[in-house]
């Protein structure tokens, strides 16, 4: 399990993503599609066509980490990329856990509650 400080921001890619992309690529995606700095130390979450494997860009101010996870069997819970969400959603950092655990986020509602901006 990852341990997050509160500071640290979870950034999914929706829908489908070339997962034999490296750290250039995901970097690149992470400016294109996310519309997010990839050098500002927050996750960058890619998941692939058949749902499987995901990998997570993380840069640490030294260089970037790639995690990957290839599921054995069964699938990840992902959202598609429609109208609606768009190309990219935030999560947190326990949503994460949720996803990465095979929680299917989509099935239950984020209730109103208090954040400091």
């Amino acid at each position: 399990m990852l341990a997050l400080p509160p500071s640290v921001r979870v950034f999914l890619a929706t829908g489908a993503t070339d997962i034999r992309k490296s750290f250039d690529g995901l970097s690149a995606l992470a400016q294109s599609v996310l519309e997010q700095d990839p050098l500002s130390g927050h996750l960058f979450v890619f998941c692939n066509r058949r749902r499987d494997r995901l990998k997570i860009l993380y840069w640490d101010r030294s260089g970037f980490w790639i995690l990957h996870k290839r599921l054995e069997k069964g699938t990840f819970a992902w959202p598609r990329d429609d109208e609606s969400a768009g190309p990219r959603l935030e999560l947190t950092s326990h949503e994460l856990g949720l996803l990465l655990a095979g929680i299917d986020l989509s099935q239950g509602r984020r209730r109103r509650w208090y954040q400091r901006a």
